[in-house]
């Protein structure tokens, strides 16, 4: 049966003899959206109608042209005869704007999310997240593209026209049985897709052109360039502008990553060339290698029949025609000036461990795990205290790469493998691919927004890992107490989180340096936890031993008394 199904992919590929034209999506602007999320279909084969998921069109959605500092509302529609969410994938929202797995949008209801762009120019996606679906929701294509312009990105000689010289290009594999149906999480996906295209060609002017790329393949890891080994220049990561372009050849992007290139044309008038995903070039333990594992003994079954891995294979042709009026025709030397956060600014350090549920022969089939643990949505793995700068440390002991995602903020790459970045991965980020058998330092600051009961999540971005449970969530808790504005409530620069609580809070504070004691009271006033000699800095406080309900803290010293309610959940 593997091999019938193998066979029915590989003939669709070379069913396709002839060039198909590479639709870009429409665009979207403005501060008010309506995204409507349809069961559809769309003809990928001639001859032939695939099911498929679009917002707003039969496949894939239109893009989002964003602009930073506008506030923007937006009203999703899900017209699926399945519940869904949305996601927008890089942006910088709240928790209940974020469109997680919490935030599920019903068949036939609307979800209105409102937020400030708060991000720099980029290029950002929207996809669906329901936990244990976002696989199959995402494949059939919901999803599209978000474009943020901000004001340094205007002032530089870009080019920025869009479906002019400024091309979105969405890139997956995918696997079509006999009706030419799209078949979700299989290991035959021999068959690429440009915006939605099999075997597509477009059009582009001899110049300076600007190519937006995301990888929006379940597994797949593409290893990226073009025909005779022309060079490109990369301007762009996940987040932002790179401070300087980085000339290469080869472009690696896992599942989730996103990367802008500039391509000088100008001598190329009349010519075709191919984008290739030179797959024959990574090393093991990426999908879409020859070898999958780390050691002969990890294989995915039906994995090595599958005839991109391992080999070298067309994305799509670029078609170069004549130049327009006013072209870009340099690249500019400097891009932006990207600061990172220094490691000795991080107030925490958190270490995460890649495992799989049965380590040996066989782990790289998973399931994965993050700290041992698989993903519950009634757990909250840490809780970050707002404006925290830390140090994520992320350690793959699996047989094979995952590329991490985290929700909320962008990152800064400290170092793979104790080796420092690539100069192509020195800029913002929210997706990193994790070596296996390597550890992928990154520091964040969660800022903005703070959060005690919404949630962010953290995951691979390989969606069958994501939905087999290879996640986690965190809340960014504020350091003020829970709204209670009474007025004989002094905060007094004392912080306590998270807040709600569970098992343990953590009470910050600057200006009493000689404590006394602190005492945790019932709302009667009833002292119930008294400790002294309270220590300066951040403390920790075991509060297992209390009900649910709201508590008073009080901290006496130095003449002076700091008082703040928290709440146990």
């Amino acid at each position: 049966m593997k091999k019938i199904l193998l066979l029915f992919c590989s003939m669709f590929l070379t069913q396709a003899k002839a060039q198909n034209i590479i639709s870009i999506p429409d665009t979207l602007t403005g501060t008010s959206f309506s995204l409507n999320i349809y069961d559809t279909s769309r003809v990928f084969y001639n001859g032939y109608i695939t099911e498929t998921y679009g917002i707003n069109r039969n496949y894939l959605g239109p893009t989002l042209m964003l602009n930073q500092g506008d506030s923007i509302s937006l009203n999703v529609n899900n017209f699926l005869m399945d519940t869904t969410t949305i996601h927008w994938h890089g942006l910088h929202v709240s928790a209940k704007n974020d469109g997680g797995p919490h935030t599920t949008i019903a068949p036939n209801t609307v979800w209105n999310p409102k937020f400030k762009v708060r991000d720099h120019a980029s290029m950002y996606w929207y996809h669906p997240h329901l936990h244990m679906m976002t696989n199959l929701h995402a494949s059939m294509g919901a999803a599209g593209l978000i474009i943020v312009r901000d004001t340094n990105e205007r002032k530089l000689n870009l080019p920025r026209r869009y479906s002019v010289d400024d091309f979105p290009l969405v890139l997956q594999t995918k696997c079509f049985n006999a009706s030419k149906q799209i078949l979700i999480d299989n290991p035959y996906d021999s068959v690429p897709l440009v915006n939605g295209t099999v075997k597509g060609t477009l059009s582009v002017p001899a110049q300076v052109i600007r190519l937006r790329l995301l990888n929006a393949s379940s597994e797949r890891v593409l290893n990226l360039g073009l025909q005779g080994n022309m060079a490109f220049s990369q301007i762009g990561s996940d987040g932002g502008l790179l401070n300087t372009p980085v000339s290469m050849t080869r472009l690696k992007l896992s599942p989730g990553e996103r990367a802008e290139i500039l391509l000088n044309l100008s001598a190329n008038l009349g010519q075709s060339i191919d984008l290739i995903s030179f797959a024959a070039e990574l090393p093991n333990a990426n999908y879409g290698a020859a070898q999958a594992g780390m050691g002969p003994g990890q294989v995915i079954p039906g994995y090595s029949l599958n005839p991109l891995n391992g080999s070298n294979f067309k994305m799509m042709t670029f078609s170069v025609t004549a130049a327009t009026p006013s072209p870009v025709i340099t690249i500019p030397s400097t891009l932006t000036l990207n600061s990172p956060w220094l490691p000795a600014q991080a107030s925490v350090t958190r270490t995460l461990l890649f495992t799989a549920m049965n380590m040996g022969p066989g782990a790289i089939n998973g399931p994965f795990l993050i700290n041992n643990s698989s993903f519950d949505m009634e757990t909250v793995n840490y809780y970050v205290p707002f404006n925290n700068t830390e140090v994520w440390v992320l350690t793959n002991q699996t047989p094979i790469a995952h590329p991490f995602h985290i929700h909320d903020v962008q990152f800064y790459v400290l170092d793979i493998g104790g080796a420092a970045p690539a100069p192509s991965l020195a800029g913002r980020k929210d997706v990193i691919q994790v070596p296996a058998g390597q550890t992928v330092r990154f520091i964040a600051r969660f800022e903005n927004f703070c959060d005690s009961t919404g949630y962010y999540m953290y995951h691979c971005h390989m969606l069958p890992h994501e939905d087999d449970g290879m996640m986690g969530q965190f809340a960014v808790v504020c350091p003020t107490s829970t709204g209670l504005n009474d007025k004989n409530i002094i905060s007094d620069n004392l912080e306590i989180y998270p807040n709600p609580a569970e098992e343990k809070i953590y009470l910050k504070q600057n200006r009493i340096q000689n404590r006394q004691r602190f005492t945790i009271k019932d709302i009667s006033g009833k002292e119930l936890i008294q400790v002294s000699a309270f220590q300066n800095g951040i403390t920790e406080i075991d509060i297992r031993q209390l009900q649910p309900g709201i508590y008073l803290l009080e901290i006496s010293g130095d003449g002076k008394t700091l008082r703040k309610k928290f709440t146990v959940k």
